[in-house]
Formats: structure tokens, sequence, C-alpha cells
């Protein structure tokens, strides 16, 4: 399955870097938006694209303002995502699409379901982040304490997150055993959209944090398409209470739950929520 890659302006003069599987004979395939996690850029999820040619899925993706090949938007809130995914959609003639998102993408994604109602079909939200403040969650409690520091620095504003940023460093401790060879393994591709990210400077991934603790602009209850939560429950940067507050609160949820997972070996579950995402499509 190849990608073709594109750059498009839009309406307020921003450019976003568009990846796209299908481009030139997408024909009646599903199409499925990929949001991104932090840092990552936008390209698709290469260790589930054997899968997608099998269930004739089309993949459509971009990087995140401020990421890789497009154009910076602070300020930017997590209800943004529909905006852009709309304009991307519009601009390559897609009608309705389901939507998919890996940990801070996975807000992204349900912002998409509840501001989309009448184009997405579906949404798989993997590793996803509750809302910050949420009712009855302990919002932190779980958290690595790196990942936990970085986000409450977020919540002090935007001077507090780039100090914090100019002399973060990798914590390995944010990922369990499973991760650890998970990223050894077929999810070694992260290397290749976290790398890019990373290069070009912390903007995007300031930005993404401090949307992640402000007011998403949309309300997950709102999402009246059918809702796939994977989450792993050894997750240290998102914990699994995050999944089980977002299966309570989106009204079609389902979420499964894998005890021994945790933030990127959940992904194994990634083929079966494609085959979910058909089947909802269809």
């Amino acid at each position: 399955m190849s990608e073709t890659g594109l750059e498009l302006e839009l309406d307020d003069g921003r450019v976003l870097r568009v990846y796209d599987t299908g481009a030139g004979g997408a024909g009646e395939r599903l199409t499925v938006f990929w949001q991104h996690g932090t840092p990552n850029i936008g390209a698709p999820p290469e260790p589930l694209l054997p899968d997608s040619a099998r269930l004739g899925i089309r993949w459509v993706s971009y990087d995140r303002p401020g990421y890789g090949g497009s154009t910076p938007r602070p300020g930017r809130d997590i209800a943004s995502a529909a905006d852009d995914v709309r304009a991307v959609a519009d601009a390559l003639g897609i009608g309705r699409f389901a939507v998919m998102g890996h940990s801070g993408g996975g807000p992204h994604a349900l912002a998409c379901g509840a501001l989309l109602p009448d184009r997405v079909l579906a949404v798989v939200a993997v590793a996803a982040l509750a809302p910050f403040g949420a009712e009855g969650l302990d919002w932190f409690a779980g958290m690595t304490p790196s990942g936990a520091t970085g986000l409450r620095a977020a919540a002090e504003g935007r001077a507090a997150k780039e100090a914090y940023e100019a002399d973060a460093a990798y914590d390995p401790e944010m990922f369990t055993p499973a991760d650890h060879a998970a990223l050894a393994g077929e999810w070694s591709w992260f290397g290749d959209v976290v790398g890019p990210a990373v290069d070009g400077g912390p903007g995007g991934l300031i930005d993404d944090d401090l949307a992640y603790v402000a007011p998403w602009g949309c309300d997950p209850a709102r999402v009246t398409a059918p809702v796939l939560l994977l989450h792993g429950g050894e997750d240290r940067i998102v914990p699994s209470a995050h999944g089980r507050w977002l299966a309570g609160r989106c009204p079609d949820a389902e979420l499964r739950l894998t005890p021994a997972d945790g933030h990127i070996s959940v992904l194994g579950g990634g083929s079966a929520a494609l085959e979910w995402l058909a089947a909802r499509a269809a």
C-alpha cells in the first residue's frame, strides 16, 4: 500500500502536510483518518497497513499543526482537529469516514466524532486521554512521574511548559516491558514518526500538552457514532482509568481493556479494531 503526500493550503493561510494511501484509486474503500500521538508526525500506522489492504481501508492523515510540514496554530484546542479533518476530507472529495487515534490522538479522534456527526461513521481511540478535570477522575493518578510532571507544567501555562521542555529527557520507565518489546518489534515504526517530530523542535509537543490540560472545546458525550476504546491495564502514560471514564461518557462505547498491556503494546489489538471499524462502517 503506497502513500502519497501533499501540502494542503487552508482558507486561513495555514498549510497541512497530508498523507493518503488511496490517492488516485480510492473507489468505494472505507477511509480512516489517523490522529497521531505526541510527539509524532502524522504518517499512517505502517504496521496496520497489511490488514488495511486486506480490508479495503484507505488511510488519510496529516501532521498536526506545529509538527512536520504543518503550520503551527498556537492556542489550538482539541476541537480544532475537526476543522482540519473536515478541510482535508473536502479537499480530497471524501464524504463519510471513520477516525482512529492513539494516545494524544485519541481525544482528537473523539473531537471529530463529536463535532462532525454527519461525516464520522465510527471512532477508535487507543490509550486515549480523558478531558482534564473530568468529574470523578483522578487525572494524574497512575502516570509515570516524568509524564505527570510535564503535564503539570503545561497546566501552569506556556512559559512553564517551555521551561520544562528545555531540560526534559527521555524516560524509559514510562514504558512497560511489553511496550519495550513492541517497540523493538513491529512497532519500531514509531522511530520513523517520533524522530522527525522531535527533530523539528518542541513546538508541536508543547501545543499538544497545552491542549490536553485545557477545555477540549467539545464533549465526548456528543459522539453519537459507535466508539471502540482500547486500553492497556498497565499503561503508565495514560492510565486505564481514562479509558474507563470515556467508556462511561460516550453514548455508544465499547471498552476493550487488556490487563497486561501498556501504552504501546495495546496496539497489538489494532488489527481487530480495524475489523470492528470495517463492520461498523458497512
